[in-house]
């Protein structure tokens, strides 16, 4: 969701940006050759159109719904895609103590990475769920997935989680796949 708000403030900001620029060249045109038309907006028309149509009328209201919707859609979508912290029990009373997914999921990589018989892992972390993903060439899964579980486990015992995540661990080797 973070990334939908970061393109969309992106456009946003891009079109703000065209229309700004759309309105100093209007703006510096008129002062130049004030008798002639638009350069390229004929705000003139539309002015006569507008005058047209009343505040009450019902296009007006659709128009006004729906730009609100779409408004408390954008504020949905802007308040879901705050930070994911995960939360740390506090050291004293009015302190709180947050670190972030990644910085929890570095910590447990370095951790099983430094396993005997591990070449590589993958590590996710969200406050619920820790997803390993680790790859050996000289061990099964049967053989080293408990011995990840246990490290894993015993590093979140040190970590002081408010809340303690599962823990899920998959082992890719290729003595598997014989």
């Amino acid at each position: 969701m973070r990334l939908f708000v970061r393109l969309l403030s992106a456009l946003i900001g891009l079109a703000l940006a065209a229309a700004g620029v759309l309105l100093a060249l209007e703006v510096g045109w008129g002062w130049w050759r004030p008798g002639r038309g638009p350069l390229f907006v004929p705000w003139d028309d539309w002015r006569d159109r507008l005058a047209e149509h009343s505040w009450s009328a019902p296009e007006a209201r659709y128009l006004a719904i729906a730009v609100a919707v779409v408004g408390l859609l954008l504020i949905l979508a802007a308040a879901s895609a705050g930070r994911r912290a995960i939360r740390l029990t506090d050291p004293a009373n009015e302190v709180s103590v947050t670190t972030s997914p990644r910085s929890l999921a570095r910590l447990v990589g370095l951790t099983v990475r430094a396993q005997e018989n591990v070449a590589g892992a993958k590590v996710t972390a969200t406050a619920k769920k820790i997803r390993v993903r680790a790859t050996s060439r000289l061990e099964t899964e049967g053989e080293l997935r408990p011995r990840l579980l246990e490290t894993v486990s015993g590093l979140l015992d040190d970590v002081p989680l408010v809340r303690r995540p599962k823990v899920s661990v998959v082992v890719d080797s290729p003595k598997d796949r014989r």
